[in-house]
């Protein structure tokens, strides 16, 4: 039986509400690492983690996009479906670890790790992607509140064993910092891998196998795809550069991908009623709205951008080494902008069932950032990056209007209103990262201006904004039937 619309509201809200809560945890702790590890040390960790999402896709064959669609189609044994998934994917990574093993001097020469890191890593992937499973389970089952506990202890569990380890290793904390993430992670990977064999009793079973690898091995390019161009960044600045450089892209780039918390709260309420408006024919009321929520993410990443510099100064007040990073953060906040108004084609992509067309763009993209990382990352440094994520996001922005409006010759959107408000979001972007400067004066110079603007950008849309306000009061406080 479906859910009915307060129940997916409902999901909805509290999905957010935990995000938001577990950034959070993320945001006051990060002054904590920031004064614990150097920037070198506060790179390797997090490179680490890099290498952690790309192996992972290659472990994991991408079997995690079946779950949706089994739920429909494996009703009735649901629980044995996803006992023979994981079964498949911790079967395919425990070939992995043994070739990591084997091959382990190699490996490590590769990825720059210590070997036992290294092959601690493939370990890790034959049991950690249980933790997703069974979050991916409890969220089709609407069973929220076992979703957001899954995060939460997760969560609490890695800060706490990280501060730990970081002390325990005090020569090398970037070590703490790693087991600290991983150890949590895989404990409760062993605990959901052992509920899923219990409940489902299935471990290898051909039909399930096959649907599963059916769906899941044509994403592999585009998620692979979407990893290489959120990460690919840092481990290039890492092998061009420095571990200290790398650090400090992360730590700018951290700050600024948390506007999409925000952004993907929005398409969490956004997306079930543009599905079903779409499907009704009613294009007109889509560009309507979509109009209010393009200037909605447009004013969060300006938001962003003006207080990027004393963000990240509080959030790393005890080593002011890591402030030089704000110098990223108006580049990528403007790259997550352009993230955010793809994903609209995206949308509809996925729902004409075009989902091959998606990893096209998602790859080239991905090359794109590569070769541009490649020739400026070591002219100009680390904050090349910044831009040439920008640069790939805005590509993909391109790639994915063209092929609805020409391809599939879907009219949905106000497309000229979304990249209109791109640009000028650029122009207004830079213009404020040049007011960036040191002293209270430039702080006051740089809000006043920030103040102006949002007058007169109230001004302009003030009856766009009266209409927002009125639609998210309906989505999330309505009586949804």
């Amino acid at each position: 039986m479906a859910a009915d619309g307060k129940q997916v509201v409902r999901s909805s809200i509290w999905y957010t509400v935990a995000n938001v809560s577990i950034r959070a945890v993320s945001i006051i702790t990060t002054p904590i690492y920031t004064g614990m590890l150097t920037t070198a040390d506060y790179g390797k960790a997090n490179t680490f983690n890099s290498w952690i999402d790309v192996f992972n896709v290659f472990a994991c064959l991408c079997v995690v996009y079946s779950i949706g669609r089994a739920k429909l189609d494996f009703k009735d044994k649901f629980d044995e479906y996803m006992s023979a998934l994981q079964g498949l994917s911790s079967s395919f990574g425990f070939v992995l670890l043994i070739l990591a093993f084997i091959f382990r001097e190699a490996l490590s020469g590769w990825i720059r790790y210590e070997v036992p890191l290294a092959v601690g890593l493939f370990a890790y992937l034959c049991v950690s992607p249980s933790v997703e499973y069974m979050m991916q389970k409890c969220r089709y089952e609407y069973k929220y509140k076992e979703n957001i506990l899954i995060s939460v202890i997760t969560c609490v569990g890695q800060v706490a064993l990280s501060i730990t380890l970081m002390l325990l290793f005090n020569d090398s904390r970037y070590i703490g910092k790693i087991l600290g993430v991983m150890i949590p992670t895989a404990a409760m990977g062993i605990v959901f891998y052992i509920r899923f064999l219990v409940k489902g009793k299935v471990f290898y079973n051909r039909q399930y196998w096959t649907y599963a690898m059916r769906i899941g091995l044509p994403m592999i390019p585009h998620a692979l795809a979407l990893i290489l161009l959120a990460q690919m960044d840092r481990i290039m600045i890492k092998n061009i550069c420095s571990d200290a450089d790398s650090g400090l892209y992360i730590f700018g780039y951290s700050f600024a991908t948390l506007l999409m918390i925000f952004t993907n709260a929005i398409g969490q309420a956004w997306l079930p009623w543009f599905n079903e408006t779409l499907y009704e024919g009613g294009r007109e009321k889509i560009r309507s709205i979509q109009r209010k929520l393009v200037l909605l993410g447009c004013f969060l990443s300006f938001v962003f951008i003006v207080a990027a510099p004393e963000a990240l100064m509080l959030l790393s007040i005890s080593n002011s080494s890591y402030w030089v990073a704000s110098a990223v953060v108006p580049p990528i906040v403007l790259g997550t902008l352009a993230q955010y108004f793809y994903t609209n084609y995206v949308n509809v992509e996925i729902f004409l069932k075009k989902t091959p067309i998606i990893a096209i763009g998602s790859c080239f993209a991905a090359l794109i950032n590569y070769v541009l990382n490649a020739a400026f990352i070591p002219r100009y440094g680390y904050t090349a990056a910044a831009y040439t994520t920008l640069a790939s996001y805005i590509v993909l922005m391109v790639m994915h209007f063209v092929m609805v409006k020409f391809i599939l010759k879907e009219d949905v959107y106000d497309d000229f209103f979304m990249f209109a408000a791109m640009a000028v979001m650029i122009g207004v972007g830079f213009v404020f990262k040049a007011m960036y400067g040191t002293g209270i004066k430039a702080a006051v110079i740089r809000y006043a201006a920030a103040a102006a603007v949002t007058a007169v950008f109230a001004f302009i849309f003030r009856r766009d904004i009266i209409t927002l306000i009125n639609y998210v009061k309906k989505r999330f406080f309505g009586n949804n039937k």
